[in-house]
């Protein structure tokens, strides 16, 4: 049958009269001659970064500048190129005159923005990132520069922030009792570039005191970025610059659960120097802050910094990695000192600033263990397997008399997890073997992955159906106080319930880590941390530092000592994290665990690299992999029937040479089309 023919009961009918037009126009475009497109007068060669997530294809590709193109294909602008017979997006990285490539080249197919969105420093600092962890190009641009939208762009551009009308001499008011803090505003101001890692002194506002660095950078015509771990912290310091400044005329706020448009169009404030300040959580760790001059983080051992997306970067070694390229002043604040930034410290990096003994002392809360001394366990026996000794309800009941009393239970929901009564094994869902758990107190057992219920389940090594709970969740924590404690509200924060702030009304809070409640002004009257063993027992390497750092997180709220802040820890008072949390000693505890670190190779001593995969395909990964002659191999070992997992360490100097290692090998499988092998450098988790 021809085309442009239908058959209609075995008779061939003519072609409806519009196919028909189609046809005619078709043939008449074929024989058309078509303009012949000539390269630009001037820099024809475009290099351009191909958003490819293949390893062997991580490098820039020469294509031509077509003279329709020349003006609007400027170096950091979008576009679409002709790959491997299909369109695919880039980043146009820059023009010039000549090309290595010995053909002809491909011309550009279209500018889709000649909107700058990716400048010279950024694209260094995505290099040099992806080269840190292993990783790609492709990779880091994606989690460095939001999606377009178009309709943002085509907005009228907002005015420049006016100039700094904020008395510098104001500013040293929030670091007034600091004089280490003072002397940084001053420095900032007079366009220095210190180095600072400062542990904080319970009760100071350190919203204000990050802004008002941010401000004393602003004063010597310097942009900053200030880096948060969620976006609760994000609200606190944007408030705190508003106060200042009277609105959001200097600074912006870049999350990545912001909308698109909205998103788009504060990255666009920024790259377009509209303002100089960026205050947002991991995500704001690119931002294209025009003459970058200081960089802070608050809290940086939160693992919400630590990206879930390859190649898994960490956004204080972004900030990091700038803070050196661009010659930027450093800020690492936090009550609990985080190991890399000792190290930072060890090393001569940056200057320890803290406040005095006596100032941290008399603001501090007063901190004591409850279920394993003497004393109370002759008071009370049963105090040492109790979940709640005798003295927290001493101190809840004191507590509640002055205000709030917050909680802090290390895990979410009602019985988070579940074993046999009879054998102690793991109680496990029959269709997924993901672990079960118990919603609520009238709720059957249900899986924790694919959130099955399974109400008939028997144990697949003894056969009983009786269950036993190991861990108590907050929902099920904050039944038992509200029998302990009738008439006093229980309020719960945690999951996808997070309360912002706490009347100052008597009340029981109940809160997983992390999502503790902003107190009154005058703080919690009390604390109490429950089940401590439990964070202690979590299978990483890290599980003392991340320790700690709840902990003080939990306790910096509550009142001082002098106004009758109380702590009380329910552990075993010998382990050294809570001798740590008892003496308020974050920074010694900090040093002895990077000395511990160091003994045992492990972060941020050492570079440390995780390959998982299928055995067979680790088996032959291993076998491909070249490396450096002081790294050392660990395992593999088996995580799964499907997956096991192999650990390659170096020393922190050799760092390079084993990332470039695990580079070549994922570039040799890429290109031999082989099964992908997930590299981890420096994971958040490490058992």
């Amino acid at each position: 049958m021809s085309a442009g023919a239908d058959t209609v009961d075995g008779m061939t009918a003519p072609a409806a009269p519009t196919e028909q037009l189609a046809v005619l126009k078709r043939q008449v475009r074929k024989k058309r001659p078509q303009p012949v497109a000539t390269p630009a007068a001037s820099q024809p060669v475009a290099s351009v970064a191909v958003d490819l997530p293949l390893a062997h294809l991580d490098r820039p590709f020469d294509y031509a500048v077509l003279e329709p193109m020349a003006d609007s294909a400027v170096p950091g602008c979008r576009v679409k190129v002709r790959f491997a017979g299909r369109d695919v997006d880039g980043y146009l990285l820059e023009r010039s005159d000549h090309t290595e490539h010995l053909g002809q080249l491909t011309a550009l197919r279209r500018v889709v923005s000649s909107e700058p969105v990716l400048t010279p420093e950024v694209a260094t600092i995505a290099r040099v990132v992806a080269d840190r962890y292993a990783g790609t190009l492709s990779d880091v641009l994606r989690l460095a520069i939001p999606p377009r939208s178009a309709k943002v762009e085509a907005e009228l551009p907002r005015a420049t922030s006016p100039p700094l009308d904020v008395p510098l001499d104001a500013l040293g008011s929030a670091w007034a009792a600091e004089p280490p803090g003072v002397a940084l505003l001053r420095r900032l101001s007079e366009g220095q570039s210190p180095r600072a890692v400062w542990t904080a002194t319970p009760g100071d506002d350190w919203p204000m005191q990050l802004a008002t660095a941010a401000v004393a950078a602003r004063a010597s015509g310097r942009g900053s970025i200030v880096c948060l771990p969620d976006v609760r912290d994000v609200a606190r310091v944007d408030a705190a610059l508003t106060s200042l400044f009277g609105g959001r005329s200097a600074h912006v706020v870049l999350t990545a659960d912001l909308g698109l448009a909205v998103r788009y169009r504060a990255f666009l404030a920024v790259l377009r120097a509209q303002v100089p300040i960026v205050v947002g959580t991991r995500a704001a760790a690119f931002a294209p802050v025009a003459n970058l001059g200081l960089v802070v983080m608050w809290d940086d051992g939160d693992d919400l910094f630590a990206e879930p997306r390859a190649p898994y970067p960490h956004a204080r070694e972004v900030l990091l990695v700038r803070a050196h390229l661009q010659r930027t002043a450093v800020v690492l604040g936090s009550f609990a000192r985080s190991v890399a930034s000792a190290q930072l410290v060890d090393a001569g990096w940056a200057a320890l600033f803290a406040g005095a003994r006596e100032r941290v002392r008399a603001a501090a809360p007063l901190v004591a263990t409850a279920g394993d001394d003497d004393f109370e366990l002759a008071r009370d026996p049963a105090a040492g397997a109790a979940r709640m000794p005798h003295r927290v309800f001493d101190v809840v009941r004191r507590g509640l008399e002055r205000g709030p009393v917050l909680v802090q239970t290390p895990r979410y929901g009602y019985h988070p997890a579940l074993v046999c009564a009879s054998c102690r094994s793991v109680a496990r869902c029959d269709t997924c073997s993901g672990g079960l758990e118990r919603r609520a107190a009238d709720s059957p057992p249900t899986c924790r992955w694919c959130a099955r219920p399974m109400p008939h389940w028997r144990c697949g090594v003894c056969g009983s159906s009786s269950f036993r709970t190991p861990i108590v969740g907050s929902l099920r924590t904050a039944q038992e106080w509200g029998r302990s404690f009738p008439g006093v509200p229980v309020l719960t924060s945690g999951g996808d319930a997070v309360l912002e702030a706490v009347p100052p009304e008597p009340a029981v809070v109940i809160s997983t880590p992390g999502a503790e409640p902003r107190p009154p002004p005058a703080g919690y009257a009390a604390a109490v941390l429950l089940d401590t063993w439990l964070t202690l027992a979590r299978a990483e390497v890290w599980a003392g530092e991340e320790a700690v750092r709840r902990w003080m997180n939990a306790s910096a709220l509550v009142r001082s000592a002098s106004d009758g802040g109380r702590v009380v820890a329910v552990g075993m008072a010998s382990t050294r994290e809570l001798q740590a949390l008892v003496r308020w000693d974050p920074d010694g505890y900090a040093m002895r665990e990077l000395a511990d670190r160091r003994s045992a190779r492990l972060p941020p001593a050492a570079r440390v690299a995780t390959l998982t995969a299928r055995p067979a395909e680790l088996a032959e990964a291993l076998d491909q992999l070249s490396l450096p002659s002081c790294a050392e191999v660990a395992g593999p070992v088996e995580l799964s029937p499907e997956l096991s997992r192999l650990v390659v360490r170096a020393p922190r100097q050799r760092g390079r040479q084993l990332t470039r290692a695990l580079q070549r090998l994922q570039s040799a499988r890429s290109a031999r089309k082989l099964p992908v092998i997930r590299v981890q450098v420096d994971p958040g988790e490490l058992a």
